[in-house]
């Protein structure tokens, strides 16, 4: 473990952890309707190694992610951070409709406008 952690950094990364986990057992009990050794066969860990994952005791590795994301549909945001998956598909039918550039734009009248607040 990294020695410039502070003890809310680590505390921060547990409560991620758990939630993570959380999120991980809701997607395989209510929207893959299945058991922990059917969803660990799938993404190639073993059942109890799911268990403790679901429990927040445990992360996946790359791997296991990028298959859990192609069963599921999910996006690894969300997977792993939360990230509501229909914002990110929203913003971009939405931004289809600009220019690459006018997007550029509004990026950077965006970072003026929190760096105005920031300062003032």
């Amino acid at each position: 473990m990294d020695t410039n952690y502070s003890r809310n950094e680590i505390d921060l990364e547990k409560q991620e952890q758990i939630e993570r986990g959380k999120r991980i057992k809701v997607i395989r009990e209510s929207e893959l309707h299945m058991n922990k050794t059917q969803l660990a066969k799938e993404i190639g860990v073993s059942g109890q190694f799911l268990g403790l994952v679901e429990e927040g005791k445990g992360n996946l590795v790359y791997k296991s992610i990028k298959k859990l994301r192609s069963l599921s549909g999910h996006s690894a945001d969300y997977i792993l951070y939360g990230l509501d998956d229909n914002i990110i598909e929203q913003t971009k039918k939405e931004l289809k409709i600009y220019s690459e550039n006018e997007i550029i734009n509004a990026i950077k009248t965006i970072k003026d406008i929190t760096l105005f607040i920031k300062n003032k």
